[in-house]
């Protein structure tokens, strides 16, 4: 493929020919001078482009390519760009530079250490996943709480994915394994994975094997603790180009920094706005901060027009991401070339309910070309039965889907024991749903205690509950006793239940504590809101249907069969459930993000977690949802206006005041339309107040904005001047006073405190729209 040119460019006698497509900002980035470069790219910016174009540029320039080092975030983007290289370089006749993944370069180096002595010999077989699953599964065993015992055996994938990931995440930093720990937020039930760390350690270097975490987290230790290899790595290129530098960690900053040494150039690219993957390490504050102060004050570029979504889209989210305080202070731009992005806001109180008006009428490719992005997978219960309800097909990026989960398998027991379907059901299907029900919630038997008393129950065609009764409590732990008490009472209470189904699971949840007993056992904090979440968004379906137990028993079936018949075909399409966080790098033509309350965007703080840091990357996060859109998005999210306390978490999220939605679609509208081209039609008169982000866009695209301009802070109101809020810790409240640089709130729940206005914005939302009352 040739070239296309658009003139020549002059520099130091040399002529660069760049194609007509390439923005000034990207001409700039490509042609700059040799120094050290900090590039802000925002989403769907054609970096890759730009960067392959740059090193062009430089080879042209005679740039020695076995000096130069492109650093990529994982395997598949180093094929991407090698592929975008090979193309940009393609008749020059010149060799190119290694492309490499972090990994790949830190294993070289690793094998560089043995031959000078400083690391010991290892086996070239890297350690697989099953072999560090299967030793973190005997370690795990062995070294937790023995009340864990029984919880560890039926859930054993769960655990040993905690404590691989744990491992891992120790060796993103040189941090101590105790202090990782507590910043993760893990229970003191789980104080067993520092040991458990210092387990695997000794195992696996007895063995004189390596992880693929250890390919980095080996040669930057032995690095940082010896000056000698510090020399001996540094100053041996001239030019090392980091791509995704957002999602860097500190055993990754610290391996640049040491190969860089005082003579490499160091160009990285990255968007902190886009920063999602802290729990695997990564921090904003590289990019942010700790690049330019250890990079002798770099070159700051922007790539800032978007080639991937409208005007509208770009304006959302810019409006939501500059109530960070911790980015950079850059704007995404629609480039002029960008089809209109559609957007459209649903409140509703049922998610899977306006997902479903927006699919069901779409032919099967353009159902295939959308995509449901969740912040948590319990959201996706409801709106994945009411698919398969409605036989619309559906991918799931992860998972087995919400049918075979263990909380909707147990309720899926239940009710077979409710309406009388013991009888015709085989023994060991009996045995499996009587296993399941002692462990929702869990009795608090041993396993081989709760396996004896689930076959004695599974020998029974019915009068399970009462089976439970007769039991002799008196030879039972007390409070296995309790359980199986309250357990046998709900089942005998609850036997041919004509009500509604939804009715049926809130009694046998209250009976049976089930909420209590699921997060006793969690590991995490966030495990035991998942799985609650499960049941809540499995008892919202089944309230939408407004059926009895039987009936419920019957359509679950029916589903549950046409769920396992897609699970078995490998071609089956549909639109894609995924996850917000396993949406990097991605895009489609539509993108429909439900859940826009207080319970998931932001998700729900740990009273443990730095509020201001933490809202800051949940803002980030929908920052990423947001732009993975290219022709529609919807956004689902409750109704406006005050709930009641106990309801507080499923009130509209605050991130939806600040996306400034109607000035968005309304500005963004008019310039899709070509509006502001004519030189004789560049004014839009808006009917809603201006914000500084839209006079900014404004100012960009050369545009004069009329209108009442905002005098709120930058957060969007005076929260303070409203009399109700509610704080991300200590609820609602009122606010009773206020002062010059502070004012009180008298919370529900009793206690009254003081807060300073500056950095209200960061804990409180509006709860209601009383506007400014006397206080």
């Amino acid at each position: 493929m040739g070239d296309p040119v658009s003139g020549a460019l002059y520099n130091g006698g040399m002529t660069s020919q760049l194609p007509d497509f390439l923005t000034d900002e990207q001409r700039e980035i490509i042609t700059a001078g040799h120094e050290h470069a900090l590039i802000t790219a925002v989403a769907g910016s054609g970096k890759t482009t730009t960067l392959a174009w740059r090193l062009r540029w430089l080879l042209q320039q005679g740039h020695d390519p076995r000096r130069m080092l492109v650093l990529m975030f994982n395997r598949s983007a180093r094929l991407d760009f090698e592929r975008k290289l090979r193309e940009v370089t393609r008749g020059l006749g010149v060799a190119l530079p290694e492309v490499r993944t972090y990994h790949a370069m830190g294993l070289r180096l690793y094998r560089r250490f043995v031959q000078e002595g400083y690391l010991p010999a290892f086996s070239e077989q890297i350690l697989g996943e099953q072999e560090i699953s299967y030793q973190a599964w005997l370690l795990t065993r062995r070294l937790a709480p023995e009340d864990l015992a029984d919880e560890i055996r039926r859930n054993k994938k769960d655990y040993v994915e905690t404590a691989t990931a744990f491992i891992d995440l120790v060796k993103t930093t040189l941090t101590p394994v105790e202090v990782v720990f507590e910043e993760q937020g893990y229970s003191d039930r789980h104080r067993y994975l520092i040991d458990l760390f210092h387990g695997f350690e000794q195992w696996r270097k007895e063995r004189s094997q390596i992880t693929y975490a250890d390919m980095l987290y080996e040669p930057v230790m032995a690095i940082h603790q010896n000056p000698a290899l510090q020399r001996l790595v540094a100053n041996k290129m001239d030019l090392v180009v980091v791509d995704e530098y957002q999602d860097t960690n500190e055993i990754q900053h610290l391996l640049l920094r040491y190969v860089a040494g005082d003579r490499a150039r160091v160009t990285v690219v990255g968007d902190p706005d886009q920063t999602i993957y802290e729990f695997r390490g990564a921090r904003p504050e590289f990019i942010l901060h700790r690049f330019r102060e250890e990079f002798d004050d770099p070159l700051q570029q922007t790539l800032s027009y978007s080639f991937r979504y409208g005007h509208r889209v770009a304006l959302l989210a810019n409006h939501l991401i500059t109530n960070n305080l911790g980015r950079n202070d850059v704007l995404c731009h629609a480039h002029p070339s960008t089809p209109p992005t559609r957007i459209q806001l649903h409140q509703s109180e049922s998610d899977s309910g306006v997902a479903l008006k927006l699919l069901e009428g779409l032919p099967a490719e353009e159902q295939c070309r959308s995509a449901i992005l969740f912040r948590v997978w319990s959201q996706s219960v409801p709106i994945e039965l009411r698919l398969l309800a409605r036989q619309i097909p559906y991918r799931i990026d992860a998972g087995k889907g919400a049918l075979f989960s263990r909380e909707v398998e147990a309720i899926t027991g239940l009710l077979q024991v409710l309406t009388g379907q013991l009888p015709h059901i085989s023994e060991s299907d009996r045995l499996d749903i009587a296993r399941n029900l002692l462990r929702f919630p869990h009795v608090g038997l041993r396993e081989q205690e709760l396996g004896h008393l689930a076959r004695m129950l599974a020998g029974f065609e019915s009068d399970w509950g009462n089976s439970l009764l007769s039991l002799d409590h008196r030879a039972l732990a007390p409070m296995a006793a309790r359980k199986l008490k309250r357990l046998g009472e709900a089942l005998i209470s609850l036997r041919d239940f004509h009500g509604p189904v939804a009715a049926l699971l809130d009694r046998y949840a209250e009976h049976t504590e089930l909420f209590e007993g699921i997060r006793s056992l969690a590991l995490t904090h966030d495990t035991a809101n998942e799985r609650i979440d499960t049941v809540q968004g499995f008892r919202a379906y089944l309230a939408s249907l407004d059926i009895p137990p039987a009936d419920a028993l019957r359509h679950l079936q029916t589903l549950r069969r046409q769920a396992a018949e897609r699970r078995g075909d490998e071609q089956s399409a549909g639109v894609l459930l995924s996850t917000i966080h396993r949406t990097k790098g991605l895009e489609w033509p539509r993108v429909i993000i439900p859940g826009l309350q207080e319970k998931y965007l932001p998700y729900s703080p740990r009273q443990q977690d730095d509020l201001r840091a933490f809202v800051e990357s949940e803002r980030r996060l929908l920052y990423v949802a947001v732009t993975r859109t290219r022709d529609e998005l919807h956004l689902i999210t409750r109704p406006g206006g005050p709930r009641p306390a106990v309801d507080a978490d499923l009130a509209q999220s605050r991130f939806v005041g600040e996306l400034c939605f109607e000035l968005s679609d309304q500005f963004g509208r008019w310039l899709d339309h070509g509006n502001g081209e004519d030189p004789e039609n560049r004014t839009f008169h808006a009917d809603m107040a201006l914000t500084p982000v839209s006079l900014r866009y404004a100012g960009r695209a050369g545009i004069n904005l009329e209108g009442e301009t905002a005098t709120t802070s930058r957060n969007g109101a005076l929260l303070w001047s409203h009399n109700r809020l509610s704080h991300a810790i200590f609820g609602p409240g009122t606010v009773v006073r206020e002062e010059e640089s502070a004012f009180e709130v008298r919370f529900d729940e009793g206690r009254t405190l003081n807060f300073s206005k500056k950095s209200a914005h960061l804990y409180f939302r509006i709860l209601a729209s009383e506007g400014s009352g006397g206080h």
